[in-house]
């Protein structure tokens, strides 16, 4: 959808168009309140802006809906189909590697309570898996505004990639 578009969307659709991006609903809110928009980039700041921070409970939220890294999301909806999309793009995955991201998604969830959120958009399964065995080593303190950081990541590339110019 082009920008033109988006800002002359209703309220409601402008949600509906946000919601797959992060399912925050102050961060959607206050895009879609924010427009018209004079340019992607002023899009993007809104939407940068809005995302940080997100509350504790933003993030614990949004995180519900996100696969484990490795896994196929389940579901039919747009985030769902996002979420594959950005995955598949990790490639083929040989079989030792996929084992060690089971075993640290397993120890993440086990140690954090939540699951193992990274941007796959333009990284290997390898480095994810790197980056994963890194954060096991960090404290919640440490770890939660890295979180943070890969959902805000995460919204923006979403959100570039479904309003363009």
């Amino acid at each position: 959808m082009t920008l033109e578009q988006f800002n002359r969307l209703q309220p409601a659709e402008a949600v509906a168009v946000l919601r797959p991006c992060i399912d925050v609903p102050r961060w959607i809110e206050e895009i879609a309140r924010a427009r018209p928009f004079t340019s992607i980039e002023a899009l993007l700041e809104c939407a940068g802006k809005a995302a940080d921070p997100f509350a504790e409970a933003e993030i614990e939220s949004a995180l519900a809906h996100h696969p484990r890294i490795g896994e196929r999301a389940a579901g039919s909806n747009a985030e769902a189909a996002l979420s594959r999309s950005e995955q598949a793009a990790l490639g083929h995955t040989d079989a030792q590697v996929a084992a060690e991201l089971v075993a640290g998604n397993r120890a993440y969830e086990e140690k954090f309570g939540r699951v193992f959120l990274i941007r796959a958009a333009g990284r290997s399964s390898s480095e994810i898996l790197a980056v994963l065995k890194e954060r096991l080593e960090n404290t919640p303190e440490t770890e939660n505004p890295i979180v943070a950081q890969q959902l805000r990541e995460i919204a923006l590339l979403r959100l570039k990639g479904g309003v363009t110019a």
